[in-house]
């Protein structure tokens, strides 16, 4: 019968129906009992949200929370769920913070730093100059740190002198402060912040989108104001910055704050519409004077 059959199948095709034949005469799957229902997506959005809201839970915690909660889960499901969504277990977790968990946690405390530079006319021709700016993350309130055409390591440590006085220091109250790599945060200033009860968050190399506020600022500073102008000389430039700071104080609205002022409310809502010029129209604001 084999060599009968050897003429129309090969030898691969018998041994496959060999073992297809064994595989069916053990096949217990008709008798089989139901197993454990598969846990429900509500549970599964639960045992997530809990991890992710508390790095520090692990599953016997999580298993825990949700019997509290009327829902029996096993352990080893709970470990199942969290690996399909790449959560990583607790130990891992709590040693890699979430920069977002961060900013959450140290929110009223955070400031951020930053550098731009713009091209100034002077009498040599065109000179670059930096701009060092402070942001209070919660308030979106800016302060012009410094101004210079060749910033150095005592000029930074000044500046740290003058944010972290106790009196009128942008950063007295301040906590955190998130800046770069630029090799101008030099130690002793990051060491001066130390002393201020600041501590100094540097972020990764190349990683802007974690310094999103100040990078934002620089922006609109920029877009709306620097990038319009031809600045003559470092006077120019100091005035055309102190109009945007204050336009962008109490004159911009802000979308990150619900489209509100930083400083103060509008002062009527009734009566003509006037405009307010900056910087010769550069800059406008509407208002109403009262009747």
């Amino acid at each position: 019968m084999l060599r009968e059959l050897g003429t129309i199948v090969t030898p691969d095709t018998i041994l496959r129906w060999h073992r297809e034949l064994i595989a069916r005469k053990y096949d217990g799957s008709t008798k089989r009992r139901p197993g454990r229902p598969r846990v429900s997506n509500d549970v599964r959005e639960l045992v997530v949200r809990m991890a992710t809201d508390n790095e520090g839970w692990g599953f016997t915690r999580i298993v825990g929370e949700l019997s509290k909660l009327g829902h029996s889960v096993s352990r080893s499901s709970v470990r199942r769920i969290l690996k399909a969504h790449g959560i990583e277990p607790a130990p891992e977790r709590k040693n890699h913070m979430p920069w977002a968990n961060f900013l959450k946690a140290h929110w009223s405390g955070l400031a951020a730093a930053d550098f731009f530079t713009i091209e100034v006319w002077a009498k040599t021709g065109l000179t670059r100059y930096f701009v060092l700016f402070v942001i209070d993350l919660p308030t979106r309130r800016v302060e012009i740190a410094g101004i210079s055409p060749a910033p150095n390591g005592m000029w930074m440590k000044q500046i740290a002198r003058n944010l972290t006085d106790s009196f009128n220091g942008f950063l007295r109250s301040k906590t955190h402060l998130i800046h770069d790599r630029d090799p101008l945060f030099t130690k002793e200033f990051r060491e001066i912040l130390g002393s201020g009860g600041i501590e100094s968050v540097r972020l990764p190399p190349k990683s802007p989108n974690l310094n999103a506020f100040a990078e934002r600022f620089v922006l609109s500073i920029k877009s709306e104001c620097l990038d319009r102008m031809l600045l003559l000389g470092e006077r120019h430039l100091r005035l055309a910055i102190d109009e945007y700071v204050e336009h962008y104080h109490i004159e911009r609205t802000h979308q990150g704050i619900g489209n509100e002022l930083i400083d103060g409310v509008p002062e009527c809502t009734d009566g003509r519409v006037n405009r307010y010029e900056r910087l010769g129209g550069w800059l406008n604001s509407y208002y109403r004077k009262a009747a």
